[in-house]
């Protein structure tokens, strides 16, 4: 559930990034790189986990499906919160440091 979470996160960071010439001046990019490396981190993960525990690893139990879920929505809120951070320091808009 991480893995789709992030992935699905990714996709539309992308879009929107690919899209909008003003997400990319407030560094969509930042935003996408975050979700696509942990895309890939829990792609690999799940490869491991298929490796070492066959296809058991697809058959989650429901506790474990919604810590998942917790955990790939808390992981897409972080990032979020660091590329507030990030646009809030870079301030493309000279909105913050506006005198």
């Amino acid at each position: 559930m991480t893995l789709l979470i992030t992935a699905l996160a990714a996709i539309i960071s992308t879009v929107v990034w690919y899209t909008s010439e003003k997400a990319r001046g407030l560094h969509v990019g930042v935003l996408l790189y975050m979700y696509w490396g942990a895309s890939l981190m829990w792609l690999v993960d799940a490869a491991v986990g298929y490796f070492e525990d066959g296809a058991e690893f697809f058959v989650p139990s429901g506790a474990e499906l919604l810590n998942d879920t917790f955990l790939g929505l808390s992981v897409t809120v972080l990032a979020l919160v660091v590329w507030i951070g990030v646009v809030l320091v870079k301030d493309p808009y000279k909105v913050v440091r506006k005198n």
